[in-house]
This record gives structure tokens, sequence and C-alpha cells, in this order.
């Protein structure tokens, strides 16, 4: 556990949970949400040497972050990650679900196993962490999943990739709707092409620049991009509210 603590009179700063939180889009909105004053439980599956640096650059700015592993797609896992939350930092203020996989082939030739596991991380890991976020949120709150661009963009190879976001936005706007009264926002973000390693992984050259020239600005969005919109949904952005907020410099 890494932790850094402020003077005994310090106003008690909002806490994130931030799942997927050690690379990529998970890392920006983590050092984003810090950077706006929030205390972040920073998530990561399988690599803490890298969770580990995403806390140090939080604690080396001042702020408070410490990294837990849990698997996403186990019930226990991840009530004890909201609990660990609870009990480093004081409550729940926002979850923001980045964590997911990407699994590309067309859908005559996707395994079934692919397929099975795609969804088991994407939808029932979304199930999961939106169930306790809804317990636990405090009121003010915020929650925030991912879904895709590639749901509007229907590029081939990408059918059951998108049918995972497309239940994950299904959850996410239904949710919005069972929290009323409750002060709490829910709102998913949905980038367009990022430069992560879970986009760039197997793409050769051409095809990346490819992609990159459907956006009116000719390029890739960075996970910063995308933490803007994080940041938004997580702090000004109260009378947002059961929406898909399309993040893709204009792709889609």
């Amino acid at each position: 556990m890494t932790t850094n603590g402020g003077p005994a009179n310090a106003p008690v700063p909002r806490v994130a949970v931030v799942t997927g939180g050690s690379g990529g889009i998970g890392r920006a909105s983590a050092l984003r949400l810090a950077a706006d004053g929030m205390a972040v439980l920073v998530h990561f599956a399988g690599n803490k040497e890298r969770a580990q640096r995403t806390v140090d650059a939080i604690t080396s700015a001042g702020g408070k972050a410490v990294a837990v592993s849990a698997d996403i797609t186990d019930e226990a896992a991840v009530e004890a990650l909201f609990e660990r939350a609870e009990q480093e930092f004081g409550g729940v203020d926002v979850v923001v679900h980045t964590a997911g996989i990407m699994l590309l082939a067309p859908l005559a030739e996707m395994s079934i196993a692919d397929f099975d596991r795609m969804h088991r991380t994407n939808v029932r890991g979304t199930f999961l962490v939106c169930a306790q976020a809804a317990r636990r949120l405090r009121p003010g709150g915020a929650l925030i999943t991912f879904s895709t661009s590639v749901t509007r963009l229907q590029l081939p190879g990408y059918a059951g990739y998108a049918a995972s976001k497309g239940a994950v936005e299904a959850m996410t706007l239904i949710l919005a709707r069972e929290l009323r009264g409750r002060d709490i926002t829910v709102n998913a973000v949905a980038p367009g092409p990022t430069a992560t390693p879970l986009f760039l992984q197997g793409k050769p050259p051409e095809v990346i620049d490819r992609i990159a020239g459907m956006a009116p600005m000719q390029r890739l969005g960075e996970p910063e991009d995308i933490a803007e919109s994080v940041a938004f949904l997580a702090g000004p952005a109260r009378w947002v509210n059961g929406q898909v907020l399309f993040t893709n410099g204009g792709a889609a």
C-alpha cells in the first residue's frame, strides 16, 4: 500500500475508484482526477509495477493513491475492491470503469471462446462494478462507464467488441434512471480510436494511419483527451446524466 497524507486539518478529498488504472485511458484518468484533488484507488488486474508507477506519479505530486489488484469478473473481488477504497479513504464518490479487453475478428471467424472471454470481461465486469457503485456512491457522486465510438462506426472486425459495448451502454442508461433521487450521475464515455496499447496491438502502420485519418483532426486520440471527458463528468457536469459522451475528435 502506498498513500500520502496531508495536514491533519486538511479537507477530506473526494474519492475515485478507477478500474484499469495502471495504463492507457485508465492511467490518464487516474492522474487527471488526482490533479483535480481526488484521492484515487488505482485498480489493476496483473501489472503491479505499472499500477505502482501510477500511484507514485500521484503521490509525488502531493496526492493520495493506492494500487489494488482485483479480477473484475469475480463478484467477491469487486466487492472487496470497493471495501478497500472505503477503508483507505472513507468512502467512494467517483467510479471510472475503464477496464476491458478488445478482441477483433470478423463475426463469422471469431471463436466462441474469444467472444465469451470478451463479454465476460466487458459485460459481466461492468455489471459487477456498476452494482457496487450503485450501492456505495455517496450523494453528489458520479459513475462513468466506457463504451466505444465503434458502436456507430460499424467497422468490419469489431462486431463482437461493439456488441459488448452496446450492452455497457444499455446498463449505463438504465442505471441512471434507477438511481433517481440519489444525486448520482451515470454516464458512458465512448472514445474513438485512441493511441493506447489496447488499440495499437496487432495493427500494421498503414491501418493505424488510415484509422487516424477518419477524424477531421487527422490523428488518433490520446489518453489525455479521453481523461478530459472523464474529469468533466466526474466534476462539473452535474446536469449531464444518462448519456453516452462520444469523445472521438469528430470521427463518428
